[in-house]
């Protein structure tokens, strides 16, 4: 016990980053002459004006009260911050340490799990990423054939609480594999990976059917029903999802896994989300014409299969729309890729450079990405009576040699530093002492 807490407390130390989150936005803020990039409507030459943390008008010209702090961009641009769709960020933070990771839980059905819960604010990949304009996260668990909920959170905050924006955002499930593997490491029969296959649908399928009766159990008013809904929290959990009012995260990439999950869903009338979608050019019809979106990851991904192009991952969602499916793109869905969220700008930049419209490839990563995890009341676009969560950069986002030189988030100023940036400054002062840098 003694070692365990230790470790804990060692961890805490180095795991921990030094910045203080930012306090409640004090007085209106005037962002003036710059470019700002609304995304929903177009880009506007003039200045942006944001108080108690939402934007109060955007224009050519504003005329600022006695109060209001302002800010001359001269030239530099405005634009919504980014949104990470789906990610494990704040629920790792180095894969090899088990005590810095709560991404999972044990069995395959744990639909009550809350991600926000597990989520820490004090994650040192948290500023590394917002460096990158990235500042909200749709956190999701990343474990079994339920994971759990995910939640939208903020990337500042003193606790899990205040760094929570929206939750529950949707439930997650891991689509079983539909094919039989028999190469490389994998040995399991092929009749038992049917076997498992099956097991795995039939126990979604219960999953629904049994959801939808404790709802109706829910809304009798019996001494029994209060007791069946004291017992269960995972079913208590699943009604928003068995009565289509939040969007269910089926997270798939094959062609069999994706068409097996939509029609799933045609089945049993619910709301779903496809997460990965290695394969979702090959099926951009059934999408479209079901109305089911994509969160695309796997931009910089190799081929799947020997036809397919090389650069066939990086002009998928130009594939996806050209075909009119709505999508948005990730850089990594998985818990264990917490730290790749930050290269979430780099992922768009591919994706435009291999046929994505570039107005698209920024709406991809903003408002599209709000508009499928159901923000785009809150973020995602720059529109008075919006949150005023943007950054302040010296060129575009998408390209990698842009520098991100201010952030807010619900109107707060961020910390910009962070551990790169500090290591950065520290052998920069070692060259100079060595007379090998020169001011």
């Amino acid at each position: 016990m003694k070692k365990l807490l230790l470790v804990l407390f060692f961890s805490s130390l180095i795991f921990a980053n030094e910045q203080i989150p930012a306090p409640p936005q004090k007085q209106p803020i005037l962002l003036k002459n710059g470019f700002i990039h609304t995304v929903s409507n177009g880009v506007i030459k003039g200045a942006i004006l944001f108080e108690n943390g939402k934007i109060m008008r955007i224009a050519e010209n504003i005329s600022p009260s006695l109060e209001t702090k302002v800010i001359d961009l001269d030239g530099k641009h405005v634009y919504p911050g980014l949104i990470a769709a789906v990610s494990g960020i704040g629920l790792v933070e180095i894969n090899a340490v088990p005590v810095t990771n709560d991404h999972s839980e044990r069995g395959d059905f744990n639909p009550n799990v809350r991600a926000n819960v597990a989520y820490n604010p004090d994650s040192e990949i948290i500023p590394t990423t917002r460096s990158n304009g990235v500042l909200i996260a749709n956190v999701a668990p990343g474990s079994g054939l339920v994971s759990g909920q995910s939640s939208i959170m903020m990337m500042d905050g003193w606790t899990w609480e205040n760094a929570t924006l929206v939750h529950p955002s949707g439930l997650h499930i891991n689509w079983p594999n539909m094919g039989i593997r028999t190469g490389g490491r994998f040995r399991m029969p092929a009749k038992r990976q049917i076997e498992q296959r099956q097991k795995a649908l039939q126990s979604l399928d219960k999953m629904i059917k049994d959801g939808r009766a404790y709802s109706k159990l829910r809304q009798t008013k019996t001494r029994k029903a209060e007791e069946y809904h004291n017992e269960d929290l995972r079913f208590e959990s699943l009604l928003e999802y068995v009565n289509g009012n939040l969007p269910i995260y089926v997270h798939a990439n094959e062609v069999r896994q994706i068409e097996a999950a939509v029609n799933w869903s045609k089945r049993h009338v619910l709301k779903i989300i496809i997460v990965g979608g290695r394969d979702a050019w090959r099926t951009t019809k059934l999408l479209k014409d079901s109305k089911v979106p994509v969160i695309y990851e796997s931009v910089t991904s190799l081929p799947s299969r020997r036809f397919e192009d090389y650069d066939q991952a990086y002009k998928s969602p130009a594939l996806l729309y050209q075909a009119g499916v709505q999508f948005c793109i990730a850089s990594s869905g998985s818990a264990g890729g917490a730290y790749r969220v930050r290269n979430l700008p780099n992922h768009a930049a591919m994706a435009a450079a291999y046929g994505l419209p570039k107005d698209i490839a920024l709406r991809s990563v903003t408002l599209s990405a709000a508009e499928i995890i159901g923000i785009d009341k809150e973020a995602g676009s720059l529109e008075p009576g919006k949150d005023a969560t943007l950054f302040i950069s010296n060129g575009d986002p998408l390209d990698i040699r842009t520098n991100i030189l201010q952030a807010y988030i619900q109107g707060r100023t961020i910390d910009m530093n962070d551990k790169h940036k500090t290591l950065y400054n520290k052998y920069q002062e070692k060259y100079r002492q060595l007379g090998i840098l020169k001011e």
